[in-house]
């Protein structure tokens, strides 16, 4: 190329003549004439064309390779038993021609599967209230002065391309409610179709082409919400386009400039309200004006948002003898009545309800530690053993659940239990939270503390005033002056002493 070149450059530029160019460079003049009058600029070399004892079976071949790529990849022939295969035919060329052939294929396939197939694209057009299209993705945010791992939601209207995006700490069925029900809030109504890919909290199996199995708790929930769920080809985002492309920009626009914060509720506000402002500060681009616009516009035509998809996965559970159940490498206290017995739990993504027969019996805030690195935690509530305390009250004293106590009650087991008869006097004081509200209840043990008289009796008549809207205290009661004594009693024991028997008189033994 750089010899072509020089031999250009000398004789169109600087008019060189051939003879000179022919005596620097060596070269015979025959030679120069030829470039020159060819006038090529990128000389190529010409590869003769050598016959192939693998040509009468390419065509044969190129069938089987063809043959094999439509197979499941775990029964797909090698190509040297194809080889082989050619062999008993007649072949007697080298199996590396046959290799070469076959990589040559496979390049070509993949060549053409691009222009054709993957590499081209068809623009999509949606109308109002159409479609929205939903993804998944990881992100990293510092919630309570740690760095942590987020499973962020993304969704997406097709037409308006009004956006939402919430974070959680897991990737599960409870979640994916509670993301719909916090974007069809923030979106104005329901569209008329979601566009999904795979995921696993949808999709139980894929079929053939678009055959899927679908999760009934997803079918639920498309049920509950009136719109109908569509599912990508495997491995084929660019069906989505719209919301992966929010992906990459929400990096870019949120997470890498995204500041502290305290708790997961927190930073959730945050992203609602930023993606608020983007709509007014982002050019919708196809329509006129911004996607907060273009969104008012579309907003007409969802279906308006009912009540919220109650969202829980339940889990059936045998409570243990200690009260409790587990779940996620933590445990969490059930009312006593229900031990040794199963019970329904409904994990919700903040809380836990537990059922039994028919009722809720209690609920607890949900511990999600992504760590993993300690023990799980265990979450008492003392109000659950009251009834094992009163036929057990000397597990008052050291009992786990009973180290959370309010402080007013704390402060009256330290009084009671320095007598005898403490422990079961303040397990009664605890079951009166049974019949009677609580706050109430601590509002009567405060007061007996105060009054210096930390007993049963005491906190009852205190607590029964509350109840009744008497006057902490009794009033005083002055005696009118006709009422006052002229004189008082006073007290004379001698008296007795005339009921005594004479000393004469004697009784039988």
């Amino acid at each position: 190329m750089a010899f072509l070149s020089i031999i250009r450059r000398w004789h169109k530029r600087e008019h060189v003549p051939i003879r000179e160019i022919s005596r620097r460079l060596g070269v015979s003049r025959n030679t120069i004439r030829k470039y020159l009058r060819s006038d090529v600029v990128e000389p190529r070399f010409q590869v003769p064309d050598r016959p192939s004892k693998l040509d009468p079976y390419a065509e044969k071949l190129a069938a089987w390779l063809r043959r094999e790529a439509g197979r499941p990849r775990k029964q797909r022939r090698t190509v040297k038993q194809l080889y082989g295969d050619l062999v008993s035919l007649g072949y007697d060329g080298s199996y590396n021609r046959v290799s070469a052939f076959a990589r040559a294929w496979k390049e070509e396939c993949q060549r053409l599967q691009q222009t054709a197939g993957r590499g081209t694209f068809v623009p999509l057009a949606f109308a109002p209230g159409e479609a929205f299209q939903f993804n998944w993705s990881e992100d990293f945010a510092v919630i309570g002065g740690v760095r942590i791992k987020l499973q962020v939601a993304h969704t997406k209207l097709s037409y308006s391309r009004a956006f939402i995006i919430r974070a959680y700490l897991l990737q599960t069925h409870e979640m994916l409610f509670d993301a719909h029900n916090h974007a069809f809030r923030v979106l104005g109504g329901v569209p008329r179709r979601g566009i999904y890919d795979n995921m696993s909290t949808a999709v139980d199996k894929v079929g053939r082409g678009k055959e899927r199995s679908v999760n009934l708790r997803f079918l639920a929930m498309t049920s509950h919400y009136l719109f109908e769920a569509e599912f990508c080809n495997p491995a084929s985002g660019w069906e989505k386009g719209q919301v992966e492309k929010n992906v990459q920009d929400a990096r870019h626009r949120l997470w890498q400039a995204m500041p502290p914060f305290e708790t997961l509720d927190a930073l959730n506000d945050w992203l609602e309200q930023r993606c608020r402002d983007l709509w007014a500060q982002t050019a919708h681009g196809r329509e006129p004006g911004t996607i907060a616009d273009v969104w008012a516009n579309e907003v007409e035509s969802l279906m308006p948002v009912g009540r919220p998809f109650d969202g829980f996965v339940e889990h059936t559970k045998r409570v243990s003898s200690t009260c409790l159940i587990h779940l996620e490498r933590n445990r969490y206290s059930v009312p006593a009545a229900f031990a040794n017995r199963p019970v329904s739990l409904r994990v919700y993504p903040d809380r836990l309800v537990v059922a039994a027969e028919g009722q809720i019996i209690c609920e607890h805030p949900r511990i999600i530690d992504r760590t993993h690195s300690g023990p799980g935690r265990t979450v008492y509530d003392w109000r659950h053993y009251l009834a094992v305390i009163q036929r057990k009250p000397g597990a008052l004293r050291n009992g786990a659940p009973f180290l959370e106590l309010p402080d007013a009650f704390k402060r009256l087991q330290q009084h009671l239990l320095r007598r005898p008869g403490g422990d079961r006097e303040m397990v009664e004081i605890l079951a009166l939270v049974l019949h009677h509200d609580e706050q109430a209840v601590l509002v009567a043990v405060e007061l007996a503390l105060e009054d210096g008289v930390p007993s049963k009796t005491h906190i009852i008549n205190r607590l029964h005033r509350l109840i009744d809207g008497l006057p902490a205290a009794p009033p005083t009661v002055t005696a009118p002056q006709a009422l006052t004594l002229a004189s008082e009693p006073r007290a004379d024991v001698e008296r007795y002493d005339s009921l005594r028997p004479a000393p004469e008189t004697r009784h039988a033994s």
